[in-house]
């Protein structure tokens, strides 16, 4: 989910329309997310709080891994904060990640991206937590809906 091809307005409104409805369903089809972040001011970027903030519960009882890049800290500031994000919209946040401290630095010439080897293996680790997860938490959501749990 690109927020940057989404027609999502520029700030919440009393009635979601279309995009945020689109926005909804397709979090609430998915079973686990991998959010890729910059860190901008030691933060995370306005559009995907804004987006975060717009499906509440569709993140619900739900795996979110993280991937992030920026200068020194390779937006590892951003992923911290939206550990506490998602912990207030009820997702599991994946305890590995993968970052990119000085991202521009990994990108060549001719603009293609040069990760660094130990990136694919914090991936690989990554994403085999988030699936764990990802079939735990579903299978957790059938046998008693989070809505019971959360009451």
């Amino acid at each position: 989910i690109d927020p940057a091809r989404m027609a999502l307005p520029a700030r919440h409104e009393r009635e979601p329309g279309a995009a945020v409805q689109e926005l909804r369903q397709r979090i609430d089809e998915a079973e686990g997310f991998v959010v890729v972040t910059p860190e901008y001011n030691h933060s995370l970027p306005a559009a995907l709080k804004f987006l975060i903030d717009s499906a509440s519960a569709p993140w619900r009882a739900k795996p979110v891994g993280f991937v992030s890049y920026g200068g020194i800290s390779g937006g590892l500031r951003a992923v911290e904060q939206l550990r506490l994000v998602f912990a207030e919209v009820h997702a599991v946040g994946i305890r590995d990640s993968v970052s990119f401290a000085n991202a521009r630095s990994l990108v060549d010439a001719e603009g293609r991206f040069a990760p660094p080897e130990p990136a694919g293996q914090a991936m690989s680790l990554m994403l085999t937590q988030l699936a764990w997860w990802a079939e735990a938490l579903r299978e957790a959501r059938r046998l008693r809906p989070y809505g019971e749990a959360a009451a």
